[in-house]
């Protein structure tokens, strides 16, 4: 039998290998805790080290951190898929089953914002879908809190603002 981490480790490149999204720290988090496999602390050292080996890779923004599995992560599970039981592979596809839907909206609307050279700040809102950019949007804004507020509505107002687009665009 495995040891718990290389299982934990093992359960992550299985989760990522599975959807064609990435997942956030927290869908990650959630899942071993949900299912009572461990606690926190540990399935945050357990994903620090599959980034340090390069099995998964991150991208970061503001608020957020998410994840995918890179090719090496692939050849590992590949690897020593068999050594996930039958029971923590249920668990998982039933939570992917259950959560995909907000799983890939949490992660194809995406907002962050950063400090220009010339001290203003620029907000970058995308729509993701299937690692294709819908739409990739910067502005430029005076201050920090006007930079946080498009980052808070672009969650809701997304879609709004590219029908708003298409519609002006296409005329």
């Amino acid at each position: 039998m495995a040891e718990p981490f290389t299982i934990y480790k093992l359960t992550i490149l299985n989760m990522l290998d599975k959807v064609d999204f990435p997942l956030t720290n927290t869908q990650i988090s959630n899942f071993f805790l949900e299912q009572d496999y461990t606690d926190y602390f540990r399935v945050q050292q357990v994903i620090s080290d599959l980034v340090d080996a390069d099995l998964i890779r991150t991208e970061s923004t503001h608020s957020n951190t998410q994840y995918t599995i890179t090719a090496a992560g692939k050849e590992t599970l590949e690897f020593f898929k068999d050594k996930i039981s039958d029971a923590i592979e249920h668990d998982t596809m039933a939570f992917l089953e259950k959560n995909k839907l907000q799983l890939r909206n949490d992660n194809s609307i995406l907002a962050d914002y950063y400090k220009t050279p010339n001290q203003d700040y620029a907000v970058r809102c995308q729509y993701r879908e299937h690692n294709t950019n819908i739409i990739d949007l910067t502005l430029s804004v005076k201050n920090r809190a006007q930079a946080e507020a498009i980052c808070n509505n672009w969650k809701n107002l997304n879609e709004d603002v590219y029908a708003y687009l298409m519609d002006m665009l296409l005329k």
